[in-house]
């Protein structure tokens, strides 16, 4: 596997190594001490699993008291995935990072607790799973505004096109008025 720092070292961008034939493909996508030796000391509690429409914006999603570190990608269709890095002792606080995942690069993307995490679905569709390292916390989650300017995140939407949003979504709150970690 290859282990890629993003512009927010913490967050990291894993390619898994794809062994294919005529039949199709194989490929590990967790190996607890591959990760360990790069660095990522995780361990996952839950799987999820969305579909998604194409224009769907998801997030940006993260729970207080109870964060969750998450081991994301796609199995079907394109995203657009972002962490925002909400730790105030870090110096990258309120900065962003993002990149393409698919089924076709087969990407995935570390991000460990302390972040807000969402994802604009590029394709038809989209299937994305993701392992957790805490349980869902109803109690606990907070959403933070996807187009906060302070954050300035530079979505990949088409023509002025406006992302299908969640009721949830649509009240998340500005990085100025968010509850985030130490």
């Amino acid at each position: 596997m290859k282990f890629t720092a993003t512009q927010i070292a913490d967050v990291v961008v894993i390619e898994p190594v794809v062994h294919g034939d005529e039949r199709g493909f194989l490929m590990e996508t967790w190996r607890e001490n591959t990760y360990k030796e790069a660095g990522i000391d995780a361990s996952f509690v839950q799987d999820n699993h969305s579909r998604s429409s194409c224009g769907a914006l998801r997030g940006l999603h993260y729970q207080v008291n109870k964060p969750q570190g998450k081991l994301v990608r796609v199995i079907r269709g394109e995203v657009f995935d972002v962490a925002v890095d909400l730790r105030k002792s870090s110096p990258t606080f309120g900065q962003w990072t993002g990149d393409i995942l698919s089924a076709d690069n087969r990407k995935l993307l570390w991000i460990p607790p302390g972040f807000a995490h969402g994802f604009l679905v590029l394709s038809e569709f989209a299937e994305f799973t993701y392992r957790c390292t805490d349980y869902f916390a109803p109690e606990h989650e907070r959403t933070l505004r996807w187009d906060d300017v302070d954050i300035d995140i530079d979505w990949p939407l088409r023509d002025g096109q406006k992302p299908l949003l969640s009721e949830k979504d649509k009240r998340g709150v500005s990085l100025k008025d968010a509850e985030t970690y130490a």
